[in-house]
């Protein structure tokens, strides 16, 4: 029994954890690898478990832990402070007590000792509770060790610790907690050491933290450390900090913080030969753990020592790419940045991304090998791109207008001397470019100066009919293997289809509106007058879809009982409640209709696994009733026929303008036809993605259906379980053949927790192989102090109390408020209504929210990072779509 309450390190390895948590788990590993660990043992959760089992109250206590939520402080100061104060009263078995004596005479009466608590839930792969517990150092004796071990044991009832297992989703009852007792080493240096640059991400790059005393010092944030870099065996970058405090132990047991001699301030606290000898140790340890590792060590009497090894969670995932030695870096771009979707997403929505991109692969049905995944998020490696000199000046250009920050990005990045020394030569790339680029470029010069453009929205609408009738033809009628082939085949055509019969209408839309904007300023020295032109473009799908969600919202305000209806937001009895309802058969009229345009469509939309609105209603019926709540009857309509009128007055008079001129009447000429051209073709610019969107609706129908009879066939347990399959592995289930390595059951249970975890990650916008995060600098704006900068995408000055909408659905917009949302794609557009403003995390000029708030007239500013965290729902600000920035008048109480 004694022996279950501690065990010494030699007795510890990593399957111990659920004995002596995290941090006691990693130090006996780390001392059976032979790497130099301080000698110690642990008291284990056994014993921590027979101390809480002496208690009469912490039944009720743990009770009234389950119900805290993470965010009611008060509760939690209140709740934690009872737990504590009632815990130093309760007695430690006399057998725990026993054997904790026992452990430590064997260990040496006379010596110092450090006392951790090591939480069964510290120092995993997927968590961190670092911190989050307390820590007494230079304990001497029996009383001062007691002491230590009961405060570590109240510890895990602290504030902060309670908080944050609330917050994580941890059982309060689940996590225990272990006490390490460790011999003290009382170094002359000390710090910590990451195997991976925690701040750029760089996975090659060691990255040092030293000060003179004790660690604890860094820890607590007390003093700046030096900073040493290692990359290759070699010290690359060196911070000499000034160190002026440190902290010591004291002869009678605990610490001391004392300053430091001025002349030692400034000296380096490692040598270059200890700071290479610390890295090699590094990377051993990460070698032996397989993951990188931030690791707390410290310098005493000639000798390194660990103290601590645990895995660094913050790093975003490392896509798998095998990069020939010598070869530059890849740069990865997000897809979900571009896509205006940074969420994660299920294995089957990023396999089907992957198949749908054109480039890169041998044959229609096989994903792109120029895509890459990563913390369930999907990367473009245009790497490749860049060893055409055109496309390392054009392509960030054309990167910005999708995310400023993307293209600044990306820019910095090709200019580095060893990227363009180290990039892989592809043969026949210059070729395959012009092959893609000529035809395209020929029609949009074509729409642009030639074409009859009047036409162009019936006759590309008219093609996507028949391509989507083709698709609905392929994948009817068929079933198994057959149909998930034939669904890999028209995903893989979708793309290249897109880019040869309709790209180049809104391509010339796009040219026409550069060359407007251009000869505007040059002739009229005029930056105004243009933004008027993007009002009301007739024929995009995007802004037709929020006009019939204001025609249903003013059908609905007609019937109290409907109304009432949608504001239940009850997708179980929607159907069946307005069937009931004064009305409802003429707004289930006009409901069908829209889901019949519209109806595979919703926040998110480019992830396949997603509900659409036609599978649940209700995510829509929170914008029908913003849509009620913030307008009048038929002021959608009156609006976007006053934005058409506004467009065309502006077109008059710059025309007007042009032409009393000099060579006027040719001007006038040239500046109509673009006026028409931009008009006429800018409206197509949101097809592609209607198109998209569309034939995804089809491939879900077609891999449910097929997702159905796996169920019945008893090959899954739910059809939802298809989600965290690729296409592939989807297609080796219908032909029979198992999957590799782990039973389906085990896999798909692997992927579900992997995609909990990722939901929690923040994607970067651009990243290498390497791991390092490309971040693009933005040049100061003429802006005020303290405002927040971004990337104008709609002029214009609009202040009002700002709404931070996460997830559509959830919205609940007023009259006069500002959107701020992480991103918007046209599951978000029927919001756009309701806003008199947006502000986006990720965007550019020319991404989904962008154009549609320039038709809107809504002033937008796009790219402003954390917008949603560091604008608080309420705060009353101003947003400056002319200058790109928003500015807090006055925070929320």
């Amino acid at each position: 029994m004694m022996d279950s309450y501690v065990l010494d390190f030699q007795q510890i390895d990593k399957a111990s954890l659920p004995l002596v948590g995290g941090k006691g788990a990693n130090l006996g590993e780390m001392t059976r690898a032979g790497f130099p660990v301080p000698a110690g043992f642990c008291v284990t959760t056994g014993a921590f478990r027979a101390f809480l089992e002496q208690s009469d109250e912490m039944e009720a206590f743990f009770l009234s832990l389950a119900a805290v939520k993470a965010d009611q402080l008060d509760e939690i100061a209140a709740l934690g402070r009872g737990i504590r104060e009632h815990l130093v009263t309760v007695a430690v078995p006399a057998e725990v007590l026993a054997a904790i004596m026992a452990s430590w005479r064997r260990s040496g009466e006379a010596q110092a000792y450090a006392v951790r608590s090591s939480a069964t839930a510290e120092d995993l792969p997927t968590a961190s509770f670092a911190g989050q517990q307390d820590t007494y150092l230079n304990v001497l004796g029996e009383e001062q060790l007691l002491e230590a071990i009961r405060k570590c044991w109240a510890s895990l009832f602290t504030d902060r610790a309670i908080s944050y297992r609330a917050k994580n989703g941890f059982d309060h009852r689940a996590v225990l907690l272990s006490v390490v007792v460790q011999q003290m080493v009382f170094p002359e240096v000390s710090g910590i050491m990451f195997t991976a640059d925690p701040i750029s991400g760089h996975r090659g790059t060691v990255s040092i933290d030293a000060g003179f005393g004790l660690g604890e010092a860094l820890v607590s944030g007390l003093v700046s450390a030096d900073l040493y870099q290692i990359r290759a065996g070699e010290i690359f970058a060196k911070k000499i900090a000034k160190k002026k405090l440190a902290i010591f132990p004291l002869p009678e047991g605990g610490t001391v913080t004392r300053q430091l001699p001025e002349d030692r301030q400034g000296q380096q606290a490692l040598s270059d030969p200890q700071i290479l000898e610390l890295a090699a140790l590094g990377e051993r340890i990460e070698k032996h753990y397989g993951s990188e590792q931030d690791i707390e060590w410290c310098y005493a009497e000639g000798r390194t020592y660990v103290v601590q090894s645990r895995p660094i969670t913050s790093l975003y995932p490392v896509p798998q790419m095998n990069v020939p030695e010598g070869e530059s870096p890849h740069i990865l771009l997000s897809f979900g940045h571009q896509q205006m979707m940074t969420d994660a997403m299920r294995p089957l929505a990023l396999s089907v991304l992957r198949t749908m991109i054109p480039f890169g692969k041998a044959a229609v049905r096989v994903e792109s090998s120029f895509t890459q995944c990563a913390g369930g998020r999907m990367f473009l490696d245009i790497t490749q791109l860049f060893t055409l000199k055109p496309a390392r000046r054009f392509f960030p250009k054309l990167l910005s207008g999708i995310d400023e920050l993307i293209g600044i990005g990306v820019e910095e990045f090709v200019q580095r001397e060893p990227f363009i020394r180290s990039l892989p030569r592809q043969k026949g790339l210059k070729r395959g470019a012009l092959r893609l680029i000529m035809p395209i470029a020929g029609k949009a010069i074509h729409n642009l100066l030639f074409a009859d453009t009047s036409r162009a929205v019936q006759i590309v609408n008219e093609w996507m009919a028949a391509r989507l009738t083709e698709v609905r033809t392929q994948l009817t009628g068929v079933v198994g293997a057959e149909r998930i082939m034939r669904v890999q085949e028209q995903d893989g055509m979708m793309l290249r289809s897109l880019l040869r019969n309709v790209i180049a209408y809104p391509l010339a839309g796009i040219i026409s509106l550069g060359l407007i904007k251009s000869l505007t300023k040059k002739w009229l020295d005029d930056t105004k007058t243009v933004h008027v032109l993007n009002k009301s473009l007739t024929g995009n799908v995007t802004s037709e879809m929020g006009l019939m969600i204001g025609d249903l919202a003013d059908t609905a305000r007609r019937y109290p009982q409907i109304a009432e209806i949608i504001g239940q937001a009850d997708n179980a009895n929607f159907r069946s409640s307005l069937q009931q309802a004064d009305g409802g058969d003429e707004f289930i009229r006009q409901w069908d209709r829209f889901m019949q345009h519209y109806g595979m469509r919703c926040p998110g939309e480019i992830d396949i696994t997603q509900s659409r609105w036609s599978e649940d209603e209700s995510l829509l019926l929170p914008a029908v009733q913003s849509h009620m709540r913030t307008m009048e009857a038929g002021e959608h309509r009156e609006r976007f026929a006053q934005g058409a009128t506004q467009a065309d007055e502006a077109a008059r008079e710059l025309i007007g303008r042009v032409r009393a001129l000099p060579f006027g009447w040719f001007k006038a000429k040239l500046m109509s036809r673009l006026i028409k051209v931009f008009r006429n073709l800018m409206a197509i610019r949101e097809h592609p993605k209607y198109l998209m969107m569309q034939t995804f609706g089809l491939i879900r129908q077609a891999l449910m259906d097929e997702a159905r009879l796996l169920v019945e066939a008893g090959v899954l347990k739910h059809e939802e379980d298809v989600y965290y399959l690729t296409l592939d592995e989807l297609l080796q289930l219908t032909q029979g053949e198992p999957l590799i390595r782990l039973s389906l059951d085990e896999k798909i249970a692997e992927r579900k927790r992997e995609y909990a975890r990722f939901r929690n990650l923040t994607p970067p916008r651009l990243m290498t192989n390497e791991g390092e995060i490309i971040t693009g600098h933005r040049k100061q704006k003429d802006a005020p102090e303290g405002a927040l900068l971004g990337t104008p995408v709609s002029v214009g000055v609009v202040e009002g109390f700002a709404r931070v909408v996460l997830r559509p659905e959830e919205a609940r917009l007023n009259k006069g408020e500002i959107l701020i949302a992480p991103f918007t794609d046209p599951g978000w557009t029927p919001l756009f209504h309701s806003a008199i403003g947006l502000v986006m995390e990720v965007g550019g000029l020319m991404t989904h929210g962008a154009v549609v708030a320039r038709e809107y007239g809504l002033p937008a500013v796009v790219g402003i990072d954390g917008a949603t965290q560091r604008i608080k729902d309420g705060d009353y600000i101003r947003l400056d779509g002319t200058r790109g920035y928003v500015l807090i008048l006055k925070r929320q109480d």
